[in-house]
C-alpha cells in the first residue's frame, strides 16, 4: 500500500480546487494592534495591517486584560495542574463560572478549552442522556455543533436556515411525546445575519422541545452587558443553553456553556470532551474573567466596532464592491470562485501589506467563496480607505465584476 501517495493526493485535490489553505506567519505587537509585522514569504518582518481577526473588540490587547494575565502568571503559575477533577480546577474557574452564569442569567456555567470542544461535548452528551431524542439543527450550524450532534447517536433533522415554518414541519412530524432538541446559532459570521431566537422559542415552547443556542460571534458584541443577542433581544431567559466563546470578542481562549444548575452538572459529569481534558490555563481564565467583567461594564469597544463595521460596509458600496449585506458586525465582500478569492488575498497581502484570509468550501458553499473582514476600533478611517482603493484596483486588474452602489 503506498500510503504516501494517498495523502499527496488529497493535498493535490485542494490545490487543484484552489481551496489550500495556507497559514500565514504574523507577530501582533502588544498595544499596536490592528497593525502587526508578517513574516510569511519574505525575509524579515514586513508591517502589515490585520482585517481578518476574531479578536472584534481588541480585548485581547487591552491592559486590562494583559495585567490580569500577568498577575496570575506570577501569582499562580502558568499551567492548571491538570483536568477539573484532578488538581485543574482553580478559584479563577470557579469565579469565571459564576460571571457567565451571571452573564446571561443561568444558575451554572462550565468551563471548556475551546468553543468547538464545548458544543461537541455538550450536544453529544446531551443527545446520550436524552432516550430517543430528536436534534434538529439549522443548516448553517457550525461544524463544531454538527459534530456533536453526528457524536450523539441521535437522529437528526436539518430545517433551512432560520426558516421558522420548514421547523414548525419537522416539529409536527415527530411525537409529541418525542425529547426534542433545536440547535441553532445567533450570529451567524459567514453570511453575518441574525437568528429569530423568540420565535424559534415560541417553537421549542409549543412542542416541548430544548433549545442550544450557539453565541459564539455574539458575546460581548450585543446587548447592555455583553451577553449576546438573547440579551440583546431580551429572550435569554428563554434559552434552555446558551454556548459561547471567549476566544473571540473576548480576546483570550476558551468556550463555555450555561444553563439550568442540572444540565451543566450532567455536562460535567457524563461529557468525555470535559472529564478529560486538562483545563484551561489559569493565567488564560483570569485574562478571560478580566474582559467578561470589564465589558459587562462597558459599551465603549462595543459602540466603535459597530461605527466602523457601518463605515466599511458604507465605503465598499461606495466603490461598487459587492459587500454582502449583513445587520452584524461581519462585512463579507463576495468573490464567487475559489481561486479568485485565494489571488486578492495574495495580492493585498504582497503587495498592499492588508491581511485577509480567503474564506472557501466548506466553511462556505462552493460559488459563495469571499473575503470576510472584521473591523474593529482601532482601524481607522485612513485604514479603511486604503484597503477600499487596494480592492478597487485588485477588482480591475483581475477585470472581476463590479456592483452598482444602491
Amino acid at each position: 500500500m503506498d500510503y504516501d501517495s494517498i495523502f499527496r493526493a488529497a493535498i493535490d485535490r485542494l490545490h487543484d480546487e484552489g481551496r489550500y489553505r495556507v497559514f500565514i506567519d504574523i507577530l501582533r505587537t502588544k498595544g499596536n494592534y490592528p497593525n502587526a509585522q508578517c513574516f510569511h514569504g519574505h525575509n524579515g518582518p514586513k508591517p502589515i495591517t490585520v482585517w481578518c481577526s476574531n479578536d472584534y473588540l481588541c480585548m485581547g490587547q487591552h491592559p486590562v486584560v494583559i495585567e490580569a494575565m500577568e498577575r496570575a502568571l506570577h501569582e499562580v503559575g502558568a499551567g492548571s495542574g491538570g483536568t477539573r477533577n484532578i488538581g485543574g480546577n482553580t478559584h479563577l474557574h470557579v469565579q469565571l463560572e459564576n460571571e457567565l452564569a451571571s452573564l446571561h442569567g443561568k444558575e451554572s456555567a462550565l468551563l471548556f478549552t475551546s468553543g468547538y470542544v464545548s458544543n461537541e461535548a455538550a450536544l453529544s452528551t446531551l443527545g446520550r442522556l436524552l432516550p430517543g431524542c430528536i436534534i434538529f439543527s439549522d443548516e448553517l450550524n457550525h461544524a463544531s455543533m454538527i459534530a456533536g450532534i453526528k457524536s450523539s447517536g441521535c437522529e437528526k433533522r436539518v430545517f433551512r436556515h432560520n426558516d421558522l415554518e420548514h421547523l414548525e414541519q419537522m416539529l409536527m412530524s415527530v411525537p409529541a411525546d418525542t425529547p426534542k432538541l433545536i440547535a441553532f446559532e445567533s450570529v451567524y459570521s459567514m453570511d453575518g445575519d441574525v437568528a429569530p431566537i423568540a420565535a424559534i422559542c415560541d417553537l421549542a415552547d409549543r412542542y416541548e422541545a430544548l433549545t442550544y443556542l450557539d453565541e459564539v460571534h455574539a458575546v460581548g458584541m450585543y446587548g447592555l452587558h455583553g451577553g449576546g443577542i438573547s440579551e440583546r433581544d431580551g429572550v435569554a431567559d428563554r434559552v434552555t443553553i446558551i454556548e459561547g466563546t471567549l476566544g473571540k470578542a473576548y480576546g483570550v481562549m476558551g468556550g463555555y456553556i450555561a444553563a439550568d444548575k442540572a444540565i451543566v452538572d450532567c455536562i460535567r459529569s457524563y461529557a468525555p470532551g470535559f472529564i478529560f481534558t486538562t483545563s484551561l490555563s489559569p493565567v488564560l481564565v483570569a485574562g478571560a474573567l478580566a474582559s467578561v467583567r470589564h465589558l459587562k461594564a462597558s459599551s465603549e469597544e462595543r459602540e466603535a466596532q459597530q461605527a466602523a463595521a457601518a463605515a466599511l460596509k458604507s465605503k465598499f458600496r461606495e466603490a461598487c464592491l459587492p459587500v454582502m449585506e449583513t445587520v452584524t458586525h461581519i462585512v463579507p465582500l463576495l468573490v464567487g470562485c475559489p481561486v479568485k478569492a485565494k489571488a486578492i488575498s495574495d495580492i493585498l497581502l504582497a503587495e498592499y501589506g492588508l491581511y485577509v484570509q480567503p474564506i472557501n468550501f466548506p466553511t462556505v458553499p462552493r460559488g459563495t467563496e469571499r473575503l470576510r473582514f472584521t473591523p474593529g476600533p482601532n482601524h481607522s478611517e485612513a485604514m479603511m480607505d486604503e484597503l477600499t482603493g487596494a480592492l478597487t484596483e485588485i477588482w480591475d486588474r483581475l477585470e472581476l465584476q463590479a456592483v452598482k452602489a444602491a
